[in-house]
């Protein structure tokens, strides 16, 4: 199985996955351990799902008394089934709800909060289902609504909405869980929330593999599609949230500068230390095991920090890359060569040469 970029999802017709169980468990279980009550008492709304489908909506409806929810929502999008030709399926067409007007052009929603089946417990069985006015856009003004009753939202949003999704919520000022590239750290409106400690990394994916099932084979994923295990793998996928765990207050255990130049495992660092930028006050730092301890200026990072990264032990100073963000850390502008052309860069360059994005942090007193 080879891997997909996301840029190619993101420029695919269709680009939702549904996620499997156990990351969902997983990820669940982080914020669980850091605080058992996260969300007791709440209501939690799933949108961008597919309900009667989806892992999320499994996952809440059987863990419902478990987690002590008062009320469970969850709304499906009906373009996405009509655009693949989906088919009612036997739960829907032996309701007596059904619609056969309704089904193509509406979505639908679930609910959980009461015990529907007289066994004196909710839980996946007692699910209530009904269509939607309008088609479960989360945009409309119907699942706003939803969304402004709820306390928490969790989803994987379709990865060409992730922007407005997040502003969606962050409007809102929802607690939320969400899934997403790991290259949208960057992005201006992301990486502000981030920097001001409103939007960190969930606990991730086991080994930072993640695994989706499509919802149908298609063209961009030819060489990447498993026949085998029908999934589809993602290396550069996370979890945001606004939620705390645990992980994110581990520290990282450093070694200091001249440790790292005798015993680093990187050739950039052994024997060599760490040079700094040509056009801003900071060092050159391409791994994070590398960083180190006793530094007490400025240092570049690659992204994948934020995977590690700890608010009580560092502080984000900025992000580092040409374009707007390199002029708000003021990195001097300088002509580099980019793909045989003399650029004019303010993002991270050493020895005259361009470097990918860096987040530049600062260890705290």
């Amino acid at each position: 199985m080879a891997n997909v970029n996301l840029s190619s999802a993101k420029n695919a017709k269709y680009d939702e996955f549904y996620t499997q169980f156990s990351d969902i468990q997983r990820e669940m279980n982080a914020y669980l351990e850091f605080d058992p009550h996260v969300f007791r008492g709440k209501t939690v709304l799933l949108p961008c799902d597919d309900p009667e489908w989806s892992n999320f909506t499994k996952y809440f409806a059987q863990n419902f008394e478990t987690l002590g929810l008062k009320k469970l929502i969850s709304t499906s999008y009906a373009p996405t089934a009509a655009a693949l030709a989906l088919p009612p399926t036997l739960f829907e067409s032996a309701s007596p709800q059904f619609d056969s007007t309704k089904t193509k052009a509406n979505g639908k929603i679930f609910t959980l909060s009461r015990d529907t089946t007289g066994d004196d417990h909710i839980d996946v069985n007692d699910l209530e289902w009904d269509y939607l006015e309008g088609d479960g856009d989360f945009r409309s003004e119907e699942i706003r609504r939803l969304r402004d009753e709820a306390d928490v939202v969790i989803t994987n949003p379709p990865f060409s909405l992730f922007r407005e999704f997040l502003g969606w919520l962050v409007d809102a000022e929802k607690q939320f869980v969400i899934i997403g590239s790991m290259n949208a750290i960057t992005y201006k409106e992301v990486f502000p929330l981030i920097k001001a400690d409103r939007l960190w990394l969930g606990n991730g994916f086991q080994a930072g593999n993640a695994y989706f099932r499509p919802l149908s084979e298609r063209d961009y994923a030819a060489g990447v599609y498993d026949d085998k295990t029908n999934l589809v793998k993602f290396r550069n996928v996370v979890w945001f949230t606004n939620i705390d765990h645990g992980r994110r207050h581990e520290p990282l255990a450093l070694m200091t500068q001249a440790d790292n130049k005798k015993f680093s495992k990187h050739k950039e660092v052994k024997g060599v230390g760490y040079k700094k930028y040509d056009n801003y006050d900071a060092i050159e730092v391409p791994y994070v095991d590398a960083i180190p301890s006793d530094y007490k200026g400025a240092i570049g990072v690659p992204i994948s920090f934020l995977d590690k990264y700890n608010p009580d032990q560092f502080e984000i100073v900025g992000s580092f890359n040409n374009g707007i963000h390199g002029t708000e850390l003021g990195a001097k502008k300088v002509e580099v060569p980019v793909n045989g052309k003399a650029t004019k860069w303010n993002g991270p360059v050493i020895d005259g040469k361009p470097l990918y994005k860096r987040l530049v942090i600062r260890k705290r007193v």
